[in-house]
C-alpha cells in the first residue's frame, strides 16, 4: 500500500470529552482493526529507522505495545516495556510527567537496557510530549542511546516535539486539535 493511497486519518476516530472533559481522544481502535491499514500503518513508522542502528524497540504503555512489538519484529530486536506504576516486576526507575490532563509516572526495569543499546522509542501519540519525555529521560539514565522516536498520531498545537530537542521524531498522522 502506497502513503498517498491510504487517508490514514480517516481511520482515526475522535472521542469528546475521554477521559475527561475538553479533551478530543484520538481513537486507533478504528486503525488497527483494519489490517492491510494496520500493516501499511507500521510500515510506515518503520521506515524511516530501516537502516538505522536499533538494538531495542521501547514501547510505552498501553497502546505504544501494539506498534512497539511489531516495529520489534521487523527490526529483529526485543522489545522494552514502559508501564504505568506497579506494573513491573522487580527493581525499576521511575519518571514523573504531566498529562494534558493530569500528573503519572511510568517505570522501567532497571536492569531492560544497557549503555551499548541503541534505542527507538515507539508510542501511538505524541501530545504534551510528556510521556516520551519521561520514558527519553529513563532510557537515558540506563545509559543507552536513543536513535529517536515513532508515533502514529501527532497532535501538532501541543507542542510535544519542544519536550524532545535534538530527537529525530516520526509521526504518520498529524492532527490540529
Amino acid at each position: 500500500m502506497e502513503k498517498d493511497s491510504v487517508e490514514f486519518e480517516k481511520y482515526i476516530r475522535n472521542i469528546a470529552d475521554f477521559p475527561v472533559k475538553g479533551i478530543q481522544f484520538k481513537d486507533i481502535t478504528t486503525l488497527i482493526k483494519e489490517g492491510d491499514v494496520f500493516a501499511s500503518a507500521v510500515d510506515f513508522m518503520y521506515d524511516p529507522f530501516r537502516d538505522k542502528v536499533v538494538t531495542k524497540v521501547v514501547g510505552i504503555e498501553a497502546r505504544g505495545f501494539i506498534f512497539a512489538a511489531a516495529m520489534a519484529y521487523k527490526l529483529n530486536v526485543g522489545i522494552i516495556p514502559v508501564r504505568k506504576p506497579g506494573k513491573l516486576p522487580g527493581d525499576i526507575i521511575a519518571e514523573e510527567y504531566q498529562l494534558e490532563y493530569g500528573k503519572d509516572s511510568v517505570e522501567i526495569h532497571s536492569d531492560a537496557l544497557q549503555k551499548e543499546d541503541k534505542v527507538l522509542i515507539v508510542d501511538d501519540l505524541l501530545a504534551t510530549g510528556g510521556t516520551a519525555s519521561a520514558t527519553a529521560r529513563l532510557v537515558s539514565g540506563t545509559g543507552a542511546k536513543i536513535v529517536g522516536f515513532s508515533f502514529l498520531v501527532e497532535l501538532v498545537e501541543l507542542n510535544g516535539r519542544e519536550k524532545l530537542p535534538d530527537k529525530e521524531i516520526h509521526s504518520l498522522i498529524k492532527f490540529s486539535v
